[in-house]
């Protein structure tokens, strides 16, 4: 089985090339949605963050915005979510890879936003990286609600440079010139992974 990863700066497009994946029949795992869900009611982190960070805490749901901002400028509270949820999300990658393995899936996706910070390359069998250029990244981004210039220049000084990351992919997904485009880079990439033998990139892990 083939252990791909993706990621992808801020606004580059990850999330939309990740659905194109799916559309070829690749499971994925998704950080961030993990992440998500284990911090819904009910969700198995909620009572520990909610224990960490009781401000967060509306109508016994917790505010994500409001952990956001948090954790935002404050490394030392961002370390501490961090340690909460990084270790969970490691567990429900496992237990995906495990299920994928005993189905006979030829290849997988780990949807990681951080991937190269947090050294996460390690795991997988080769990297897909989802770019575009600055000046479409930088609209993209400035759409979001509640977004401003200097929370964008902040998160991309948390960042790998995108050139960086390019640098050292494996694979590379355009997002800025319309989405046939990235579909037949995605296609082009499917196929590849599925033809190189398991064992010249590694076993199931």
């Amino acid at each position: 089985m083939i252990i791909l990863g993706l990621t992808g700066s801020i606004g580059m497009g990850k999330t939309t090339t990740a659905g194109l994946f799916r559309k070829f029949g690749i499971p994925v795992h998704d950080s961030d949605a993990t992440v998500h869900a284990m911090m819904a009611r009910g969700g198995e982190a909620a009572e520990t963050v909610a224990s960490l960070f009781p401000n967060v805490l509306k109508e016994g749901v917790i505010d994500r915005s409001a952990l956001g901002s948090v954790v935002f400028n404050d490394p030392a509270a961002l370390d501490t979510l961090e340690s909460v949820l990084h270790p969970l999300v490691r567990k429900h990658e496992r237990q995906f890879l495990a299920n994928a393995a005993r189905r006979h899936e030829a290849v997988v996706l780990l949807d990681i936003p951080l991937l190269f910070e947090t050294g996460g390359e390690q795991r997988c069998d080769a990297v897909t990286v989802a770019t575009a250029p600055a000046f479409i990244q930088r609209q993209r981004v400035l759409r979001r609600p509640g977004m401003t210039p200097e929370r964008f220049a902040t998160i991309l000084a948390r960042q790998i440079p995108n050139a960086d990351k390019c640098f050292n992919a494996d694979f590379l997904v355009p997002t800025g010139l319309g989405i046939a485009f990235s579909l037949r880079a995605v296609r082009d990439i499917v196929r590849v992974a599925q033809e190189i033998p398991a064992s010249r990139w590694g076993p199931a892990r």
